[in-house]
């Protein structure tokens, strides 16, 4: 008899620290497929797992997803109602031979601190014990007990940036099909060390601290009885008991060799810690630095305003010492602004705006500032994903302006949207690789962004929800120790989770 499969998913990344909330107009700006539609991606994670049960001849029971750019917390109504839209139609079209959940990890709902694992629960309750559940996870999952209990397996993308969302739907995939077949018997072990770090050091690239711990996990998939092996930097910007950065394994029907390897992973994530904190510079010292530099582009990292990270996308503080730096080399610097973008709009191409801008969004952060402005080019806000996560998906940055002040030009949108590359920039005409210094706000992507061109990259100590380091985040329930704050803690053991 042919097998069926479903797949269902809310997919994004939340913020405590600040951020617009994410409702569901949020998702309908992204992604928001229901029923049959599903079936129409062919990118992503979902599209890696489309593919695979499409070779096997395995009838799949689309139910829906749901993606979105990061933000703050979901608002309550939002996740309850895709929720339950998700459950019913599970409901409708049981029964399943096995269900895929391609999920983030590290968002959160007003109220609700662990929806995946709310969510993985609800739909083991519909199907009952003997459905394998597995379930696909961002390497920056906060990975929970209630995940762990209610999955078979829980596997992770590879790289970061993120390469790799197509391939591990293929893998999260094939591990469900070689369950459904008893072909293997899963054992899984989640091994975590209280390491709160950003992801500036954390790329799977080159020789990196992050990417000599994956290197080691993925060397672990060669030996006997391993079916996976992940690797998580936690989500630094949420705020939950028992966060934790280490690894995860996964065996057939060998608990103990998942514990022990998991337990080595998290051991030396442990040791390399010190090398994932960041040198950071004041925008002025990086401004200073990057004068200095011939030529450009010169990279000023304004991580602690990163989009992807769940920031409102709305700070000047770069954009402020440019200005008092009195720059008269090309910059590009970009603001999420809703106010200024539609007064732009209003006046028109060619007109002159006098306004404030920044923290509309977001206030927590720092004060609008006064600006006199040329409006350039306008734009409704359109771009196309050319890699990643969404690779292919329209972007929607909402009605969008280019905005100059002598040589700086403000790139100024009505939402937030992730970064990947420069599509956001060359989609209203503007060149990055003619600009002296470049304001970006993703703690990674950058790098291959601008890493062919740039000639100097500064990463930036400004106020933020996502800052390029968590010493002075003032976490609640978040227990201390956690590094950086306790650099050294006696007698540390990794948590273990274990399913």
């Amino acid at each position: 008899m042919r097998k069926c499969v479903a797949i269902g998913s809310i997919l994004t990344e939340c913020n405590q620290f600040g951020g617009a909330p994410i409702d569901i107009q949020c998702f309908e700006r992204y992604e928001l497929r229901r029923g049959t539609s599903v079936l129409e991606v062919n990118t992503g994670v979902v599209g890696g797992m489309l593919r695979v049960l499409q070779e096997n001849q395995v009838e799949v029971a689309p139910l829906l997803y749901a993606s979105s750019c990061p933000g703050g917390p979901i608002t309550a109504e939002c996740y309850f109602q895709l929720k339950i839209e998700l459950i019913d139609r599970l409901k409708n079209i049981m029964p399943v031979d096995g269900v895929l959940l391609p999920l983030h990890g590290s968002s959160v709902v007003e109220g609700l601190g662990d929806p995946e694992g709310d969510l993985i629960k609800a739909v083991r309750h519909v199907t009952g014990n003997k459905v394998p559940i597995v379930v696909t996870l961002d390497l920056h999952a906060h990975v929970t007990d209630e995940m762990m209990r209610f999955a078979e397996a829980l596997i992770a993308w590879e790289t970061y940036p993120h390469r790799d969302a197509f391939t591990t739907g293929i893998r999260g995939a094939k591990v469900l099909l070689s369950i459904i077949k008893n072909r293997v018997q899963p054992t899984m072990a989640m091994a975590k060390v209280p390491v709160i770090t950003s992801g500036i050091h954390g790329s799977t690239e080159g020789d990196s601290p992050f990417a000599q711990v994956m290197n080691t996990a993925k060397e672990y998939e060669a030996e006997d009885d391993v079916i996976s092996t992940s690797v998580f930097l936690v989500h630094p910007y949420i705020d939950q008991p028992s966060m934790g950065s280490g690894g995860l394994v996964i065996t057939d029907n060998n608990l103990e060799k998942a514990v022990d390897l998991a337990k080595k992973l998290a051991e030396q994530y442990w040791h390399k810690r010190f090398q994932l904190e960041p040198e950071i510079y004041t925008p002025q010292e990086a401004i200073k630095n990057g004068l200095k530099t011939l030529g450009g582009p010169v990279l000023l990292v304004e991580t602690a305003d990163c989009c992807g990270g769940g920031a409102a996308g709305d700070s000047v503080a770069t954009l402020a010492a440019l200005l008092e730096a009195k720059v008269t080399l090309p910059s590009l610097v970009p603001v999420v602004d809703p106010q200024v973008a539609k007064m732009c709009h209003q006046a028109g191409i060619g007109q002159e705006i006098r306004t404030h801008i920044g923290h509309q969004l977001d206030s927590n952060w720092g004060k609008p500032i006064s600006i006199i402005g040329k409006v350039m080019q306008l734009s409704q806000g359109h771009f196309q994903y050319t890699g990643g996560i969404w690779d292919g998906v329209t972007g929607d940055m909402g009605p969008s302006a280019v905005l100059t002040l002598g040589a700086i030009h403000i790139l100024v949108t009505t939402h937030g949207t992730y970064d990947w590359a420069d599509e956001q920039f060359r989609s209203v005409g503007l060149n990055p690789s003619t600009a002296k210094f470049i304001v970006v706000k993703n703690p990674m992507n950058y790098q291959f962004a601008y890493g062919d061109i740039a000639k100097s990259v500064f990463i930036l100590d400004t106020p933020g929800p996502t800052p390029a380091t968590c010493r002075h985040l003032n976490y609640e329930n978040l227990q201390r120790p956690y590094f950086p704050v306790d650099k050294y803690i006696p007698n540390l053991s990794p948590t273990i989770l274990t399913c």
